[in-house]
């Protein structure tokens, strides 16, 4: 079982497929410090000086006993933007990988050249020749 396992665990697919969760979680992680550090106090500014994370709409008020209870709607509405950016920037990249196949594609290789008959297959075709030519005089 061990063995199956590490040639599971080897094979290309499995090793790409690894490579892609690690750079995109490092992607990931770099979008959403851009959404928060960047995007959203830009647009919090152009908004009125608004802190977009801080909006929410309390459903209970909080006392002694109990906690609040609130919908963080300015949290969604930032998770949204890290979304659509990230899948933008997939989107993208999709795009340009395609474009680059595409080229690949339109320049099919060269067919083979027919190979060179062998000698037994010039005898023959001289022997059909021969025979055509016979026949021929036979039915003139």
């Amino acid at each position: 079982m061990l063995e199956e396992f590490k040639k599971f665990a080897l094979r290309g697919n499995v090793l790409d497929m690894a490579v892609g969760v690690i750079i995109g979680g490092a992607f990931g992680k770099i979008v959403t410090s851009a959404v928060n550090d960047l995007i959203m106090p830009l647009l919090g500014l152009l908004l009125g000086r608004i802190d977009l994370t801080a909006l929410r709409l309390v459903m209970r008020a909080g006392n002694e006993t109990t906690s609040e209870l609130s919908l963080t709607y300015g949290v969604f509405l930032q998770n949204v933007l890290d979304f659509l950016i990230i899948a933008f920037s997939i989107f993208m990249a999709i795009r340009l990988i395609n474009r680059f196949k595409k080229k690949e594609e339109e320049a099919p290789p060269a067919p083979p050249a027919p190979p060179e008959p062998s000698n037994e297959e010039k005898l023959l075709a001289e022997i059909r020749d021969l025979l055509k030519a016979q026949d021929v005089e036979r039915t003139a």
